[in-house]
């Protein structure tokens, strides 16, 4: 295997190499952090703008919100083991806040009402708090005083914000995939690092022994050679 393809391999605390990827702390990932505000926003939004019955986008967008945060997590769960699912999961996640995105704009255009963009004053305004606060408890003491304009361009900026760092991560990580493969080629890879520290130990341990006789057959010559003769 080329240097410039090895796999960054983990280990365990007696040195042993580890098939299993990095664990991702996906609560530590601001994409999903944001993900969980808009899960909490697109509630609070349906309860207050949306009929209770007869409108079917009340579950979509829940569900929408609810599919992008989950995936997320279980894309970063099963990604210790596959890349394959992971990415896969992560790409659901990237649909369903497409959707959830779409659903808000086309509230407000059903609605009369205006999407903030450029130079809007107040998009800049949204946009700056939305780019340095990710965690829900930033949003929650906002959510109850905004209208429905409001939280409607909130939820927008996000899922776009969202949009563009899961993007930016399924890229990284299928680089990854291209460079490391998937958990066949880490076993493998696992597989001969330990066969080539079992050499290395033997190695070094016969090494250890010869040196060991050498030592003992000096030691008896050395004997030998002081004796006091009869």
């Amino acid at each position: 295997m080329e240097e410039k393809n090895k796999i960054d391999l983990n280990h365990y605390d007696d040195g042993t190499a580890s098939a299993l990827r990095k664990v991702v702390v996906y609560t530590e990932l601001r994409f999903y952090q944001r993900s969980d505000v808009l899960y909490q926003l697109t509630q609070e939004f349906c309860k207050r703008y949306l009929p209770n019955y007869g409108d079917r986008t009340v579950d979509q967008m829940v569900q929408a919100a609810r599919s992008t945060k989950q995936n997320i997590v279980e894309g970063s769960s099963d990604g210790l083991t596959s890349f394959e699912t992971e990415l896969k999961l992560l790409g659901i996640a990237r649909g369903s806040n497409h959707e959830l995105l779409e659903d808000y704009q086309d509230y407000l255009k059903r609605k009369g009402k205006q999407e903030w963009f450029g130079k809007n004053p107040r998009f800049e305004q949204l946009h700056t708090f939305c780019k340095s606060h990710s965690k829900l408890e930033d949003y929650q003491p906002l959510l109850s005083r905004m209208n429905d304009e409001e939280l409607a361009n909130m939820a927008i900026c996000l899922c776009h914000q969202v949009d563009k760092a899961l993007t930016e991560y399924i890229k990284r990580k299928d680089r990854e995939f291209t460079t490391e493969g998937g958990v066949r080629e880490r076993m493998t890879a696992a597989r001969l690092e330990q066969r080539q520290t079992q050499k290395e130990i033997i190695a070094a341990q016969a090494k250890e022994i010869a040196a060991l006789k050498a030592e003992v057959a000096r030691l008896r010559k050395l004997i030998e050679e002081t004796k006091t003769p009869e």
